[in-house]
């Protein structure tokens, strides 16, 4: 099996005979606290589920341009691109083009936006490197804690507070294909409040022979302002433009032509801390957050009797959405071994796209919801972590989340826990309401249905049960984190073929497409495990592995990988020098939809390889400068996603291949 010579050389690594004694302090270091599985601070540990915490020390050291990458080194995660500027990021694969069942926050800020078809834009992301402090991901479901969009996973993204901004920085790379990127940033203090501010370009040519540049511009500024020893208010603000090619040459009837999109995406969330004393927390905080997508081109169609040179349908896809988000969350310790929080929260989603949805203006969804969650330790080295959500949704039945799970410290660096939890989907407006109907604009024929609405469209439901295992050992400074998780998701939502009744022109030619509940529920069975071990003073290896086995219809069957592997090597050799290494191995994957006409392909496995070589040194005035050099997808070229309805042009042969892309850096920290 291929997966073997991945697996070959982490069992050769572990024989070695290292010294017991290389790297062992890392054995005594205290576990990281996180927020993300209750929003109560918890030693990871001690966390009702398993939680992977990504720090920004290892995010630098990948050298990754963009963020979604980073996620390929996340147990459980199966991450793949389309084309150089379209990233499709999940928890256990499954999901549609644009994945929607894990939940993405920034600073607990939603991210998804129904522009985005309910997905992330993750390209235009108005995030940098430098905002981050660390990245928590919760491997499993959570919607009692972060809603519907927590179905199957959350992934946090928390910025660093401006109190603790870096001095003033700058950085440049470029490489090929046309990589050009330019950041800055800078951090101070103004009448008693501090603040941080970064500034971002990313320029590139994407993968060779296809039509997807990209070029970006990002801003974000936050501020952090004292009002007194008992209160906090935070500000941040972040935008960015984004420029991208889109589409295929060859598309059937120009459905996915090629053409240019514009994005702009903006975001204003402020917060409020408020602590009246110690144990006892309240927080407020408002977001909105507001995209704009320009995206048209004309779709040619067959000659016919009607229309000899074929008709000429304009496609217009120009969005706007726009999310307000209001919340309110109390924590405190109710005694000195419990401790729990709750909260209300309310939300209106707002769509402008008259082309989705049969000419009308905009869509609108609310929501409210109710939450909490209570840590109670019982007895010595026992925990019990309870919760439950009622939730909302406009035209929805009102849905009850529960979360229970149990965790025991068997020894100070052994924890065995177990849970159950329930969740349901947020079904993205597009899914229920989209209505598209392409006309002829002089004839006002109906050409095509490409897609219909479906009022009778249920939420998915997920029931999870799940029992893992987190330890850490003397011998090379190792730790251990297993999942075993089995989730059975109901009323689960894909799209499929169908006549249009409206009896479009080309009904005979392309079939419409429709949202719909799959009769028989999927069912996901499987193991993940993260080993991180330190054989050698600077040297970190870390070894992920996902085995799962799927059950549903035979349309879906394919939608996850049955296994991913990855191994990485990360290596601080001294004298300034430093370097990262990571192979991955992705078994065959039939990731998203595509656009129709529905074509069933699954793209095969494949080994890619990503390495960055660094060198820092202090200059004579006191900055610190490095230079690196980084290269990803330098293994054979390979498909990863596939855009179904190009691929159909293709028959077994890939449409769209991933190419390497090689670019050297310098950064200076003024």
């Amino acid at each position: 099996m291929p997966l073997r010579r991945l697996l070959l050389p982490a069992s050769l690594l572990c024989a070695l005979p290292f010294p017991a004694h290389a790297g062992e302090e890392a054995y005594f270091e205290d576990l990281p606290v996180v927020l993300t599985a209750s929003r109560l601070p918890q030693p990871v540990n001690e966390a009702p589920g398993a939680v992977t915490v990504i720090d920004r020390a290892f995010i630098k050291a990948t050298g990754y341009r963009n963020l979604a990458r980073i996620f390929r080194l996340v147990p459980g995660m199966q991450v793949g691109q389309e084309r150089g500027n379209a990233n499709w990021v999940t928890y256990h694969g499954l999901s549609s083009t644009f994945p929607s069942e894990m939940q993405v926050l920034i600073d607990g800020r939603s991210v998804y936006s129904p522009a985005s078809f309910g997905g992330v834009d993750w390209q235009s992301l108005p995030i940098t490197v430098d905002d981050i402090e660390r990245i928590e991901i919760l491997r499993g479901s959570n919607a009692v804690t972060y809603g519907a969009n927590a179905f199957l996973g959350v992934i946090n993204i928390i910025t660093r507070h401006s109190a603790e901004a870096p001095d003033t920085h700058a950085s440049i790379s470029g490489g090929s294909p046309g990589v050009f990127d330019a950041g800055a940033g800078t951090g101070g203090r103004i009448a008693g409040a501090d603040y941080m501010l970064n500034v971002q370009r990313k320029r590139d040519s994407g993968f060779e022979d296809m039509y997807d540049s990209t070029d970006t511009r990002l801003v974000s500024v936050r501020s952090d302002y004292r009002i007194s020893p008992r209160d906090e208010l935070s500000l941040r603000m972040a935008g960015s433009d984004s420029w991208r090619q889109e589409g295929y040459p060859s598309s059937v009837n120009s459905n996915n032509a090629t053409r240019n999109s514009h994005s702009q995406n903006y975001t204003v969330h402020t917060q409020w801390n408020h602590t009246p004393q110690a144990g006892n927390e309240w927080l407020f905080h408002y977001y909105r957050n507001q995209e704009r997508i320009v995206e048209r081109w004309d779709a040619h169609g067959p000659s016919s009797r009607i229309f000899p040179a074929g008709p000429v349908v304009p496609i217009d896809l120009d969005r706007v959405a726009i999310r307000d988000h209001l919340e309110m969350q109390n924590r405190r310790a109710l005694t000195q071994d419990v401790q729990a929080v709750w909260g209300l929260e309310g939300r209106r989603d707002e769509v402008h796209a008259p082309y989705l949805y049969a000419g009308r203006a905009s869509t609108v969804t609310q929501m409210a919801r109710l939450f909490g969650n209570t840590e109670w330790k019982f007895a010595p080295a026992w925990q019990l972590s309870s919760g439950a959500a009622v939730e909302a949704y406009e035209r929805e039945p009102v849905h009850f989340a529960p979360r229970l799970f149990l965790n025991w410290q068997a020894s100070r660096s052994d924890t065995l826990r177990a849970g159950v939890a329930r969740a349901w989907t947020q079904r993205p407006t597009f899914e229920k309401e989209g209505d598209v109907r392409a006309i002829e604009p002089v004839s006002g024929l109906l050409i095509q249905n490409p897609y219909q609405p479906n009022e009778n469209l249920k939420q998915a439901r997920v029931d999870s049960i799940e029992a893992g295992y987190l330890g850490r050992f003397r011998p090379m400074a190792s730790s251990l984190d297993v999942r075993v998780f089995r989730e059975r998701i109901t009323d689960f939502i894909y799209r499929r073929a169908v006549r249009s009744p409206l009896d479009p022109l080309l009904n005979s030619v392309n079939d419409s497409a429709q949202y719909v509940n799959a009769k028989d529920p999927v069912i996901l069975t499987g193991v993940e495990y993260q080993f991180k071990w330190t054989p050698w003073r600077g040297g970190e290896w870390m070894f992920n592995h996902t085995l799962i086995r799927t059950q549903a219809m035979s349309l879906l069957q394919n939608r996850v990988a049955p296994y991913v592997a990855t191994l990485s090597w990360r290596q601080d050799w001294g004298a300034g020098w430093s370097s990262m290494i990571s192979g991955m191995r992705m078994g065959p994957l039939a990731g998203g939809d595509g656009m129709v006409p529905i074509y069933r392909y699954v793209a095969p496995a494949y080994t890619s390889f990503d390495a960055r070589i660094a060198w820092a040194q202090r200059l004579s005035s006191g900055q610190r400068i490095e230079y690196s050099l980084n290269g990803i997808n330098l293994g054979k070229r390979h498909q990863e996603i596939a855009d179904r309805s190009q691929q159909s042009l293709y028959g077994s042969e890939p449409a769209n291949r991933v190419s390497p892309m090689i670019y050297a850096a310098v950064s200076l920290a003024l």
